[in-house]
C-alpha cells in the first residue's frame, strides 16, 4: 500500500466501462507474442546478442530486472549482453554418501571492482538417472 496517507482501495482504482469487454486468448495474439517469445529464447540460448537487442525496445524507459543487476534502459541492457563481466557456470557432482543421487549447482558470477564474485546460486540433489538402479556404482 502507498504510503503518505494515500487514499488507495481496489474502488478508487479506474473502473471499466459499464458493457465493456476485455477479450483474453485471443489466438493471432497468443501466436504472435509465442513466436516472439521462441525468437528470444533461442538468442538467449544460442548467444544471439544482436536479437536480444532487437527484441528489447529501444527506449531509456525500458527495465531489464536480471539476476542480479537491475538495468535501466535499452542501453544499459545492451552494454550488459556485451560485456566480458558476466559468466555462468554449471556442473554435475557426484558423492560416494549419495548413492544413486546426482547433485547440480549452478552460479552467475560478475566481475565487481573487488574480483569476480557470485551473485545467484543454485545446488540441489536428484535421482541420477544412469546410476539410480545400479545402488550408485
Amino acid at each position: 500500500m502507498p504510503s503518505g496517507g494515500d487514499d488507495f482501495t481496489p474502488a478508487s482504482l479506474p473502473q471499466p466501462e459499464p458493457g465493456l469487454s476485455v477479450e483474453i486468448d485471443i489466438p493471432e495474439v497468443v501466436a504472435e507474442v509465442r513466436r516472439a517469445f521462441e525468437r528470444y529464447e533461442d538468442a538467449l540460448v544460442n548467444n544471439r546478442v544482436d536479437v536480444l537487442n532487437e527484441l528489447f525496445w529501444a527506449d531509456p524507459r525500458t527495465l531489464r530486472y536480471g539476476v542480479g543487476e537491475i538495468l535501466r534502459s535499452h542501453d544499459e541492457i545492451a552494454a550488459f549482453r556485451t560485456g566480458r563481466d558476466c559468466a555462468v557456470a554449471n556442473t554435475e557432482f557426484r558423492r560416494e554418501a549419495w548413492p544413486g543421487r546426482l547433485g547440480r549447482q549452478s552460479q552467475t558470477w560478475v566481475r565487481m571492482p573487488e574480483g569476480w564474485r557470485i551473485v545467484s546460486a543454485h545446488v540441489s540433489i536428484m535421482e541420477d538417472p544412469i546410476r539410480a538402479g545400479s545402488g550408485g556404482a
